[in-house]
C-alpha cells in the first residue's frame, strides 16, 4: 500500500533510505537522460479505488515534483478509447472486460498531480503504454534511456510496460509506494520477483533521495 512522508518522521525515513541506497548501490541517474513515467493515474481509475487514492496521489505528486525540481522529464500515459470502443478487438479478453466497465472515454489525468503544459500524455489502447504508441520513439528522440515507472494497476499496466521496457534495454526503476493493485498478494509477489529482476525497486523515500 502507498505510504506518505510525515513532517515528524521525514528526516529519519530519508536517513534510512540513504543507508539502504548505499548498501544496495542504487544506480545514480543522469537527469537529462531520465524520465518519470506515470501510468494510468487518471480520474476513472482512481475513482475505482477511493480508499487508497488519496495516499497514492499524494505519493506520486511528491515524486513528480521532485523530478521537476531535478530537471527530470515527467510523462503521463493514460488508457483511452473512443465512444463505442472501436479500438477493442472481440478477440481481446482483457479489452472486452474494459469495455464492459464503460470507462476511459472522457476522463483525464488526475489533476492532483499538477501536470504541466510541457509534460506529454501518451494515449494507449492496451495495457502496455508502449504497444501501438509513439512513446519509445519520443523517449529515444530526447536521449532518455532510464525510466522511473509508477502506475495502477501492478498486474496490468505496470507489468506489461515493465516487460516491454526491459526488453527495449531501458534502465528501469519502479517506485512501489506509487503503484497499486487490488490483489495485494500478487502485488507483493510481483515486486519481489518479476519487477525485482527487471527494475531497481525503490520506496518513495529512496526515490526522493535519488532525485534530491
Amino acid at each position: 500500500m502507498a505510504t506518505s512522508l510525515s513532517p515528524n518522521s521525514g528526516d529519519s525515513e530519508v536517513g534510512a533510505a540513504s543507508t539502504r541506497r548505499e548498501g544496495s548501490r542504487i544506480p545514480a541517474i543522469e537527469p537529462a537522460q531520465t524520465a518519470v513515467l506515470v501510468m494510468h493515474y487518471q480520474t476513472d481509475i482512481l475513482g475505482l479505488f477511493p480508499s487508497v487514492a488519496p495516499a497514492l496521489l499524494a505519493n506520486t505528486r511528491k515524486l513528480c515534483d521532485a523530478a521537476r525540481t531535478k530537471g527530470v522529464s515527467v510523462y503521463f500515459a493514460n488508457l483511452r478509447f473512443s465512444p463505442g470502443y472501436p479500438e477493442v478487438s472481440p478477440l481481446n479478453k482483457n479489452g472486452q472486460g474494459i469495455k464492459q466497465l464503460g470507462l476511459f472515454v472522457d476522463d483525464q489525468t488526475s489533476p492532483e498531480l499538477g501536470q504541466r503544459a510541457c509534460e506529454p500524455v501518451i494515449v494507449a489502447h492496451r495495457a502496455s503504454v508502449f504497444f501501438g504508441t509513439d512513446l519509445q520513439a519520443r523517449l529515444l528522440a530526447q536521449g532518455i534511456d532510464s525510466l522511473i515507472m509508477v502506475g495502477i494497476a501492478s498486474t496490468g499496466v505496470v507489468l506489461s510496460s515493465v516487460a516491454y521496457a526491459s526488453d527495449a534495454d531501458f534502465r528501469l526503476y519502479t517506485v512501489k509506494d506509487c503503484c497499486y493493485d487490488p490483489d495485494q498478494v500478487v502485488h507483493e509477489h510481483l515486486f519481489s520477483t518479476a519487477f525485482d529482476s527487471r527494475t531497481t525497486v525503490l520506496s518513495l523515500e529512496e526515490a526522493l533521495l535519488l532525485l534530491a
